[in-house]
């Protein structure tokens, strides 16, 4: 690795965004929900497709419980900071799988990307709306989400140009 100096090499990629003054984050987890109404499912990538949404997940295949084929359900993220602000908060114990969301990130404010272009991994995103919590995420959890999730449920975004998103990829 020529002109990379050892801690380049290591520092992670997060860190590197930060000191260029770049609102990053990472991917924590990827979740596609295969079919209408089953658990998600843990996959450690995922092939982002434009003008459709991931490989695999209900919504790509038209096969969602609001399937319809809208920008607004090609992929969605969640913050782990808000599961854990709903834990702290509401003591709402709620895993990403269980949020229904396609992308667990950290250290990212998805609320400020509504509006906004930005890259997970090798696909290009826009951000645009809020992911709120809904009656069908409380009777598919059995769990008081409405209140805990306000303003913190999300954020639905449309896949302008595609390619693989791994667990680990930063986002900015």
């Amino acid at each position: 690795m020529a002109n990379c100096s050892e801690t380049e090499v290591r520092e992670h990629p997060q860190a590197r965004a930060a000191r260029r003054g770049v609102n990053s984050g990472v991917v924590a987890a990827i979740h596609i929900g295969p079919k209408r109404l089953e658990a998600m499912v843990s996959v450690a990538e995922v092939n982002a497709v434009a003008g459709l949404g991931l490989e695999g997940d209900r919504y790509a295949r038209e096969k969602g419980t609001f399937s319809k084929k809208l920008p607004n359900n090609q992929v969605t993220l969640i913050e782990q900071e808000a599961l854990e602000a709903a834990d702290r908060d509401y003591k709402l114990e709620l895993s990403a799988a269980e949020s229904r969301r396609n992308i667990l990130t950290i250290g990212i404010a998805l609320n400020h990307l509504v509006g906004k272009e930005f890259r997970v991994g090798e696909a290009r995103l826009r951000g645009l709306k809020l992911c709120e919590p809904c009656s069908h995420l409380k009777k598919l959890t059995n769990k008081e989400v409405i209140r805990a999730l306000k303003h913190r449920g999300g954020l639905r975004a449309e896949i302008l140009e595609g390619g693989q998103i791994r667990v680990g990829d930063v986002i900015e």
